[in-house]
């Protein structure tokens, strides 16, 4: 079978705790419908946070033509919407397409059409793109309103205790940092945010500041 479709495919997960593998069955997908995998792009990190390493990396080597595929939509973005749209602007600069649920790719068709039709199918797709993403963000919105909840809950019910500090990763992002590596880099290589090593370096520090302090 002759292959003249690349796609990359981006993977997400939030928290340290969701699994990546489920979504291991989109490449599986993609090479069955005809795309050549050029690079699978995979990190755990929050979609409201468009400082994601992957998700940079994999923009940074998308070339005209290729196609990017997710899972969903959130996997991509969860962001406010005019952020969301500069992030998918960002893709498209490449000359790269969306292969997502709930995103349909009118490309083909418009190329062959003109006037009046061309128009609507343009408005249509751009129309299913923000509603996609808007949806993505009002997810988002809705799940953080009812964790507040539940912390409230708790937190009046005298059950809460905040979340448990992962003690592996704070680790490994330490050691990577300790050997000299960027905070890109670090971020790679732990799976996780540039925002996130920054803000575990800056407890480091504090810790290490506190623990230094002369008893009086």
């Amino acid at each position: 079978m002759k292959i003249t479709r690349i796609a990359r495919i981006y993977q997400r997960v939030s928290t340290d705790e969701q699994d990546l593998a489920r979504q291991g069955q989109i490449v599986c997908d993609a090479e069955a419908a005809g795309f050549y995998v050029a690079g699978v792009y995979s990190e755990k990190a929050s979609g409201a946070n468009a400082d994601r390493a992957e998700l940079k990396r994999m923009i940074h080597d998308l070339r005209p033509g290729e196609t990017v595929i997710a899972e969903k939509m959130d996997r991509i973005s969860r962001l406010a919407l005019p952020e969301a749209e500069r992030l998918i602007g960002s893709i498209r600069e490449k000359g790269a397409r969306l292969a997502i649920p709930g995103v349909v790719d009118f490309t083909e068709i418009v190329k062959d059409t003109d006037g009046v039709a061309k128009i609507i199918l343009e408005s249509v797709q751009e129309m299913l793109l923000k509603l996609a993403l808007q949806m993505s963000r009002d997810d988002y919105e809705v799940r953080r309103e009812r964790q507040r909840q539940g912390i409230a809950l708790a937190k009046a019910a005298g059950k809460y205790l905040g979340r448990t500090a992962n003690t592996a990763i704070h680790k490994r992002i330490i050691a990577l940092r300790k050997d000299g590596n960027t905070l890109a880099q670090t971020a790679h290589a732990a799976g996780c945010s540039v925002s996130q090593v920054k803000r575990i370096m800056a407890l480091h520090r504090e810790h290490n500041a506190i623990s230094e302090t002369p008893c009086r």
